[in-house]
């Protein structure tokens, strides 16, 4: 057990060292990367949530979290492998929130609800999505794998696989069939 949460965490270094170019070694980014401290510490506070009677600390330590890194991830959120939050304050992921495999999400994305009651209530990202900053999909929608949503869009509609969404409210457009592949950032000045 403690060997694959090893493996976890150095798979998330590696995603922040593929995904940044700015970052120079392993120790760099486990020291001085914020979204990479927010993951792991989410990590630790989401296997606590699972046990109904350490629900309370684990909200407060996700709340601490919260203080030290400007990251709000809520325990009950599912988070996938490999997730990147650059530079990250403002970021914020919802308790119904599902999130897959090696996910981007930059500064000041939201993952949010639009209704006040009980069940799912916030979006569900599939593997490879690149969300910008600013971004903001509210509500129970789902964007499909390989994604893009742009810059301080807002989300309030499902979001095809590969599509790219930008806008207020966002606009989805297809990419064309020579397309970069999912791990690659179309036009990066759509996202920051």
């Amino acid at each position: 057990m403690l060997s694959r949460f090893v493996r976890v965490l150095r798979d998330d270094l590696e995603a922040a060292r593929r995904r940044d170019p700015a970052a120079r070694s392993n120790l760099e980014v486990s020291l001085g990367y914020p979204g990479v401290h927010a993951v792991w510490a989410y990590r630790v506070f989401h296997r606590m949530w699972r046990e109904p009677g350490l629900r309370l600390p684990a909200r407060l330590l996700s709340q601490a979290t919260r203080a030290a890194t400007g990251i709000e991830i809520h325990p009950g959120a599912q988070i996938g492998h490999r997730l990147f939050i650059d530079h990250g304050m403002g970021v914020v992921i919802g308790e119904t929130s599902v999130v897959g495999d090696d996910v981007v999400l930059f500064h000041g994305a939201t993952l949010g609800g639009k209704a006040m009651r009980k069940g799912k209530r916030h979006p569900t990202l599939g593997d490879g999505v690149v969300v910008g900053a600013g971004a903001k999909i509210l509500g129970p929608v789902w964007i499909g794998d390989g994604a893009q949503i742009g810059a301080n869009a807002v989300v309030l509609d499902d979001v095809p696989p590969g599509a790219v969404a930008v806008g207020v409210p966002a606009q989805v457009r297809t990419r064309p069939v020579a397309s970069p592949s999912a791990h690659e950032v179309d036009a990066p000045a759509i996202y920051i």
